[in-house]
């Protein structure tokens, strides 16, 4: 990383002068939510500013545990916004949970990690908007997915979204859902970026290739 990593546990006031009530109110809230797994590079970047590492926990916290999304519709947008962004960290902490969370084969992982933007999943789907099938299992997306996905893609690229991409979403997925999905993208969106300025986990060779 960019910066040097906090300790892995909060310091103490004789070790350190970052030692202070917000630093270990903190680390005692980044601990207990990745318990029993120690605190991961993310969080040791973000330690730096506690108010920060606080508020991104009990932010991410709620888009990761506490929407209605099923797994697949939750990991189909943070893993799209990781590839789209290089976010290689990113990517590798997600993508085993949306294979094994999600249900998504291998093929259709290499779907989701193809790098060029599709520009609405035109190929994906026919003219009336229904995909060629339905069944994951054998390795295909599901419309709802793929509206997901073109979403994603125009959040993330193009930031603006037009009306038939919007469309699309909304034959799928409600007004709860609707605002979720948004907020997903967007968050992990911030999430990528902050992992590739700084380089978190080192993983910048590997986000060129």
């Amino acid at each position: 990383m960019r910066l040097p990593y906090m300790p892995v546990t909060a310091p103490t006031p004789s070790s350190s002068s970052t030692s202070d009530p917000s630093t270990t109110a903190a680390y005692a809230q980044l601990s207990a939510r990745r318990a029993p797994n120690p605190l991961l590079a993310l969080d040791r970047a973000l330690l730096h500013s506690p108010p920060v590492a606080s508020g991104w926990s009990s932010f991410l916290g709620a888009i990761r545990q506490e929407t209605s999304l099923p797994a697949d519709i939750r990991e189909l947008c943070i893993c799209r916004v990781a590839i789209l962004n290089g976010a290689a960290y990113e990517w590798d902490h997600h993508a085993p949970i949306l294979k094994s969370e999600g249900k998504l084969s291998e093929e259709a992982l290499e779907v989701v990690k193809e790098r060029k933007a599709w520009r609405g999943w035109e190929n994906a789907v026919g003219e009336d908007g229904e995909g060629e099938g339905e069944g994951e299992g054998e390795g295909r997306l599901s419309e709802r997915q793929k509206a997901v996905l073109a979403y994603a893609d125009a959040m993330t690229i193009g930031v603006k979204v037009s009306d038939d991409i919007f469309a699309r979403l909304r034959k799928s997925f409600d007004d709860r859902e609707t605002v979720e999905i948004t907020a997903t993208v967007a968050a992990y969106n911030c999430v990528s970026r902050f992992l590739v300025a700084l380089d978190v986990g080192e993983m910048s060779e590997k986000e060129k290739k």
